[in-house]
């Protein structure tokens, strides 16, 4: 993808799990909220993952794959690497699924000691590391951070930028956030 090539009404799918009790096995709400630049909804796809598992990856491609959208679609945006507690995504692996460029946008940039700490509970805690790992370079955006695979990250920077029309967090992340949220407490909650 060339900076070209990045319009304001891009194709972004927005990516982020839903509420959920933690320390119970179950399967957990997955939102894709679909965008055009940061204005305008066109739809909202959902899957079901495993609490802590490792197939969310899977769950995502299959997810946007086989959606109407897809043909349209040109960002997979993902709030943070994680979803359903420490259900790790592979972003390389993702791309290489959709053939979409992924970015992982972050709030605060993670502290890998922290990160270490709460895998050390899994047995397969180093295959959940080295996914986070192989992740790649963190990079600052304004207030936020941001990991990508299949994009220069200047030209990732560029869509977050274009797609942040309300707050910090784009939009795509936003209204999936608030989605899942509404879905499951009833009402929407919470900051992304």
């Amino acid at each position: 993808m060339r900076a070209k090539e990045i319009k304001s009404e891009i194709r972004i799918i927005g990516i982020d799990d839903s509420p959920f009790k933690k320390g119970k096995k179950q399967k957990v709400l997955v939102i894709g909220a679909v965008f055009r630049g940061g204005k305008w909804l066109e739809g909202v796809l959902s899957t079901k993952v495993t609490l802590d598992g490792l197939d969310a990856t899977n769950k995502i491609a299959n997810m946007i794959n086989k959606s109407k959208h897809k043909g349209q679609l040109q960002i997979i945006m993902i709030n943070g690497i994680a979803v359903a507690g420490f259900n790790v995504i592979d972003i390389k692996k993702l791309y290489e699924k959709t053939g979409l460029p992924v970015i992982v946008l972050m709030r605060k940039k993670p502290k890998m000691n922290e990160i270490k700490k709460a895998l050390k509970h899994f047995k397969d805690k180093q295959k959940r590391l080295n996914i986070i790992e192989k992740a790649g370079d963190i990079y600052p955006c304004g207030k936020v951070y941001f990991q990508c695979y299949g994009i220069k990250n200047k030209l990732a920077e560029k869509v977050i930028k274009i797609s942040s029309t309300h707050s910090l967090i784009p939009e795509p992340i936003r209204v999936a956030h608030m989605i899942g949220s509404g879905v499951i407490l009833g009402e929407s909650k919470g900051r992304v």
